[in-house]
């Protein structure tokens, strides 16, 4: 079949741009370019793969993870059932991590992620500061081997440990991120959400706060002198996080930000002697 009749069977299954990128990732190539390509044959094998691939899609599984990849701040990141999929809001804590590193601390040397699932936002920080020494922690073993993959498949140094938090952590660090589970286990998901990324990486309790407890519950024996730290939050949950981070930091400063929607998602709080 050539591209033309698979892109046609595909879009019967499927919405037209998920067939795109279904098939132009198969054929290693931009789906705009697939129009300059219309005519050509594709190999039976991998006509079969999209056929199957729109299967998938079609009956409600994340297209992210039927390719097994999802672009993150320009990086291919390998994904599977065993971690989130990376959201834009991740990104945006990303880009104000980053530019307060600069900013604050410019000698900062050592990060950790905490609940790294893939690594995006850990091995990111390290691919735009490679002089930084990163560690990558999850308490789940099978999202762990997902970042060692995309360490490896990025050419990136990190450390890895498996903790629930900071329960197996010795260190002191400059830099604290993380992106923990922070929905309540009553609240209602998208089925398309609820019936394929890790339970493990989305729940936190009734209230949603368990994992920013945790994260909190003896921070300070794991931070420098100078620090930043770097939370997304629930659009909710500014106020509850904020006490629990004040109670444990009381002479940080905090800044709350919103993302471009303009939801308040993520709180960084940092003590420097700027």
């Amino acid at each position: 079949m050539t591209v033309e009749v698979l892109l046609t069977k595909g879009k019967e299954k499927i919405h037209s741009s998920e067939a795109k990128l279904l098939l132009a990732n198969l054929l290693n190539c931009n789906p705009l370019e697939l129009y300059n390509h219309l005519n050509e044959e594709v190999p039976s094998i991998i006509a079969s793969k999209f056929l199957s691939q729109a299967d998938q899609v079609r009956n409600k599984e994340p297209i992210q993870y039927v390719i097994g990849t999802s672009n993150f701040y320009g990086n291919i990141f390998t994904i599977n059932k065993n971690v989130l999929i990376p959201r834009f809001e991740t990104e945006e804590l990303v880009e104000n991590t980053l530019n307060l590193m600069t900013s604050f601390f410019p000698n900062a040397k050592t990060v950790i992620d905490l609940g790294c699932g893939s690594g995006v936002i850990g091995l990111t920080i390290a691919s735009k500061k490679p002089e930084v020494e990163v560690t990558l922690l999850d308490i789940s073993l099978e999202a762990l081997e997902v970042a060692k993959e995309n360490a490896k498949n990025l050419h990136l140094n990190a450390t890895f440990i498996a903790s629930d938090m900071w329960e197996k952590v010795v260190s002191r660090y400059d830099v604290v991120v993380c992106n923990p589970p922070y929905i309540r286990t009553t609240d209602d998901l998208d089925d398309l959400v609820f019936k394929n990324e890790p339970h493990l990486a989305l729940f936190a309790g009734l209230d949603g706060l368990d994992c920013y407890r945790k994260f909190f519950n003896g921070i300070k024996d794991h931070l420098n002198k100078q620090y930043l730290i770097a939370l997304e939050i629930g659009s909710s949950q500014k106020e509850e996080v904020y006490s629990l981070l004040k109670l444990a930091l009381p002479n940080s400063q905090v800044v709350i930000k919103s993302d471009l929607e303009g939801r308040d998602r993520m709180i960084f709080a940092y003590e420097t002697d700027k």
